[in-house]
């Protein structure tokens, strides 16, 4: 899509977006952050949609098309002109003619360049915030100055708080705690760290009567009542996280705690985000493939080397974009992790050699590293290489398009639609 075709468009939504807005005026939840923004989307969905009636972005509708989108309620029409034009009747019909509209919008917002919060901000009115993380390199960081001027672009969500609105924070993260200082709105904090108003702890991996692994299963203190929480086919703190952020949220809106943890059972994990899948010859594989950072990638790590398994630990890597000047050093830093926690290393693209050579000057073994140039090869090296018993993480950059090796050694390949991520025919179709 054209630059000015896509301002236009942008310009034409958003104008009825406020429109809408304004109409209905629903409560707006906004989650920004470097990781985990999907998942803790989702969570607050589950727990919120128990109770009221509540829309959420679809997919990562998080940019200045996605926004509105969600506010109107209408698709993605990529390149198709008709299809705009559908979407700009329907958000007109939605103006003039009264509708049932949700009374939440849970809003995913992201950045990729300088001053995409400041223009989201100037339009957009919140009633909860949440920052999810940042990380020490953060994606996208190679658009900005540097990972200060990155985290004060995401801390500009905040200025859409209303007065009476509420501040939810990582505790446990540096860049977003410090975030507390930029309002005067209330803020309720959530984290593993001591003095979090919403605190976990006692997390572990269940498994069932086989040995194999099942989810996770973790202990959430707050307001001096003690809740046991289980999420099954997921692995990683994301989703600890995603859970912690839904019920500091609830706490901070006083909401009932009991019913928002047990409404987490619901959790439709997004696909692609940790989620546990059953691969062929009988192994299994921790899907990550949606996209990746260092920080979020050094945890997947670590978490597929905690994970009890028969067979090997293989690490399945693609290069990290969008990292700048940071490129080499954060691959090599992964490589180095890597080398920890897994007995294969296989990493696909030019950047991900950095991770070869981290894991290398570690003390991996060569004869157990695989290097290739895109997810098509890796793919079909690894649908001959499993055993059973082996345990596969697969983690890159959306641009490096992981979920195709996934999609080679899924054992349900009737339902890769519903269980791999970028799936749709638009996907599908580019190389």
């Amino acid at each position: 899509m054209r630059q000015t075709t896509k301002k236009v468009i942008s310009f034409i939504l958003k104008s009825e977006a406020r429109l809408a807005l304004r109409k209905y005026k629903p409560k707006i939840i906004a989650i920004t952050g470097s990781v985990g923004k999907t998942s803790t989307k989702d969570a607050v969905y589950a727990a919120l949609s128990q109770i009221a009636y509540v829309r959420k972005s679809e997919k990562s509708y998080n940019s200045q098309l996605g926004l509105p989108l969600t506010i109107l309620g209408v698709p993605n029409a990529w390149n198709n002109p008709l299809n705009w034009l559908k979407n700009f009747a329907k958000g007109k019909w939605l103006i003039l003619w009264p509708h049932r509209y949700p009374k939440w919008l849970i809003l995913e917002v992201g950045v990729g360049k300088p001053n995409d919060m400041r223009e989201t901000a100037m339009w957009l009115k919140t009633d909860v915030v949440v920052i999810t993380a940042i990380g020490d390199t953060p994606p996208h960081i190679e658009f900005f100055d540097s990972r200060e001027h990155l985290i004060e672009e995401k801390s500009g969500l905040i200025k859409t708080l209303k007065k009476d609105g509420l501040l939810v924070l990582n505790m446990d993260d540096e860049a977003a705690l410090a975030m507390k200082h930029k309002t005067k709105n209330r803020v309720v904090t959530f984290g593993f760290s001591e003095g979090a108003d919403v605190r976990g702890s006692g997390e572990n991996i269940s498994y069932n009567a086989k040995g194999e692994p099942e989810g996770i299963v973790f202990r959430v203190d707050a307001g001096g009542n003690s809740l046991p929480i289980v999420i099954e086919g997921v692995f990683g703190r994301n989703h600890i996280y995603a859970a912690l952020a839904t019920l500091a949220l609830a706490h901070g809106l006083k909401w009932n705690m009991l019913e928002a943890a047990n409404a987490l059972k619901k959790y439709d994990v997004p696909p692609g985000r940790m989620r546990l899948l059953q691969g062929i010859e009988g192994a299994l594989i921790i899907d990550d493939s949606y996209n990746s950072s260092p920080f979020a990638c050094e945890s997947a790590l670590r978490t597929l080397g905690s994970v009890k398994c028969q067979g090997r630990r293989i690490a399945v890597l693609g290069d990290m974009l969008e990292l700048g000047r940071h490129t080499d050093e954060a691959h090599k830093l992964i490589g180095r992790i890597a080398k920890e926690n897994a007995e294969v290393l296989v990493v696909v693209g030019p950047r991900a050699q950095s991770i070869k050579a981290g894991a290398i000057e570690a003390g991996m073994a060569v004869e157990g590293i695989f290097d290739f140039a895109n997810s098509r090869e890796a793919g079909e090296f690894i649908k001959m290489f499993l055993r059973t018993g082996d345990l596969i993480l697969v983690k890159g950059s959306q641009g490096m398009r992981m979920e195709r090796i996934v999609a080679e050694i899924l054992l349900d390949q009737n339902n890769k639609s519903k269980l791999l991520v970028r799936q749709d025919p638009e996907w599908l179709r580019k190389e």
